[in-house]
């Protein structure tokens, strides 16, 4: 068996930035935020920065003791039998605020991505810490356990080939078995000891996944929090309740949506009517009104609003947020002073800050997670040898041809010269025709085109031809470029972090060492073994 515990530094990695807007993966909305677009500064807070995270730190210096204590019970329970048990007190602590993630439970932690927003919470919690010494920062990572989209969690990617959890699964994934995941364990390379503990020795998912999640990160002051939970959701009642009875989230998130649409920006976020749904076992399914009636769609569950009250104040942890409200139950629960969320997060986030000047909960600091790719000794060889930048592998495969064409070829690919030769010609004819007849104007345009046409053929054959002399470098090149971007995804979205860490035991070491949270550009992350 294969222990994920790291216990060496890597001896050698560079990093190098790349500007977020250079790679053509990132949406203008998270961009233009990230350029501190003055059309966009009403739809978040505080923009992050060191130096700004003590105005919101003040911010949310008046968050409850009451929901403090609640916090701490709930961790503890949580966190009963894990090894060296996290002091969860410091919670306690009104100098004491956490920075937070969320993902789902995706299987072995699911795509490379996941790993970098818990690294970017945990180097952001550090650097806080060395600014303001006088607080304490926690990283936290919410697990998505209520969500129950069972397919967004079911597979991962490993050494090219995907492994999936098959079956039928309803409701909240946090409660799904995952011993059923031991068919899978038995197919993997040194069958690795942490998941192998985590999935066989714990009775639901979130259980397990909060197993691995300790084991990797824990001794960097990493802390889990499952919400769903009847205590934290108590604090949440007064949200739920108004939810129930008007549309007040709904509204307001229409209403900024429209203001970003006419601003030229897409959204990813639509709210309803009611942003709740009931969570039961193997149950979670949308809650409507209709005819003063309130529904669970897909069962027989029909609520007056006098029951449905009730039933909230009685059993809150039966109404679980969807996408609209979750963010704000989040900082409803936490002294949060920063989310760390990926591309169409922090612009759905966005999207909801009217909903917490409603509610009057401070809007933390959105700050994109660390993004990478991370380059082999090899494949930084082949690059080099290939004279290619690692900012051109990012582009798409008809430009990167070209592009490595014309910087690798010695002889001329356009025909510039003898089109501007050409078309002077062709004015002169242009000038007598019309000169005789007015008419003929438009048969000499005509014959113009055709040949301008001609050149257009003529140039991308001449191109072809070129592409042919480099046929085993431009093989390579797309070679290299697959395998850096696997199933034409990025790196991070498709690899699992296993391709590397079976390889090189101290991955996570590295990506401590390289990531800065508060950088807002692309890593890539080289390894240089012949220095």
């Amino acid at each position: 068996m294969h222990s994920l515990i790291e216990t060496e530094k890597p001896p050698f990695m560079t990093v190098h930035s790349v500007d977020l807007r250079t790679t053509g993966q990132f949406p203008t909305l998270l961009l233009d935020y990230l350029d501190q677009k003055p059309s966009l500064k009403e739809f978040y807070g505080t923009f992050p920065t060191v130096e700004n995270a003590k105005e919101i730190i003040s911010q949310r210096a008046n968050f409850g003791q009451e929901k403090r204590q609640t916090l701490v019970r709930v961790l503890e329970e949580q966190y009963k039998g894990q090894p060296y048990f996290p002091n969860f007190s410091i919670l306690l602590d009104e100098k004491t605020f956490t920075v937070t993630t969320g993902h789902q439970l995706n299987i072995f932690t699911g795509p490379l991505y996941v790993i970098y927003k818990i690294v970017t919470i945990i180097k952001l919690a550090r650097k806080l810490k060395e600014t303001y010494p006088e607080y304490n920062f926690v990283p936290v990572y919410w697990m998505a356990s209520e969500d129950h989209d069972f397919a967004e969690i079911a597979s991962f990617n490993l050494f090219g080939q995907t492994h999936r959890w098959e079956g039928e699964h309803k409701g909240a994934v946090g409660k799904l078995n995952p011993k059923e995941l031991h068919s899978i364990l038995k197919l993997l390379p040194d069958r690795p000891l942490l998941f192998a503990k985590a999935y066989l020795e714990n009775e639901t998912l979130a259980d397990a996944v909060r197993c691995y999640m300790h084991e990797l990160f824990g001794k960097e002051g990493l802390i889990c929090i499952d919400a769903d939970n009847a205590d934290l959701k108590r604090h949440f009642l007064p949200v739920i309740k108004e939810e129930l009875t008007t549309s007040v989230s709904a509204e307001i998130v229409t209403a900024t949506t429209s203001k970003l649409s006419s601003l030229g920006y897409h959204t990813p976020l639509h709210a309803r009517e009611i942003n709740l749904f009931y969570l039961a076992d193997n149950l979670r399914e949308r809650i409507i009104k209709e005819d003063n009636l309130y529904k669970v769609i897909n069962t027989d569950l029909i609520f007056t609003e006098e029951e449905i009250i009730t039933l909230a104040e009685e059993h809150p942890e039966y109404f679980s947020p969807n996408v609209v409200l979750r963010p704000l139950y989040e900082e409803i629960i936490l002294p949060n002073l920063a989310y760390i969320g990926g591309p169409s997060e922090v612009p759905y986030w966005m999207q909801l800050k009217g909903v917490f000047d409603h509610y009057k909960v401070t809007f933390p600091m959105l700050i994109p997670r660390n993004f990478a790719m991370y380059i082999t000794d090899q494949q930084r060889q082949r690059a080099e040898k290939l004279k290619v930048s690692f900012e051109d592998l990012f582009l798409d495969e008809v430009s990167l041809r070209k592009k490595f064409v014309d910087t690798h070829s010695t002889n001329v690919l356009d025909l510039n010269a003898e089109k501007k030769s050409f078309y002077a010609v062709f004015e002169t004819i242009l000038n007598k025709a019309t000169a005789i007849d007015r008419s003929m104007e438009g048969a000499v345009k005509a014959e113009e085109t055709r040949i301008r046409h001609s050149f257009e053929n003529l140039e991308k054959r001449l191109r072809k031809a070129e592409e042919r002399n480099h046929e085993s470098e431009i093989e390579q090149l797309l070679a290299l470029k697959y395998k850096l971007f696997p199933g034409k995804s990025s790196q991070e979205r498709y690899d699992n972090f296993l391709n590397f860490y079976l390889n090189d035991p101290a991955f996570i070491s590295r990506l401590m060492d390289a990531f800065d949270p508060l950088d807002f550009r692309y890593n890539v992350l080289v390894e240089e073994q012949n220095i």
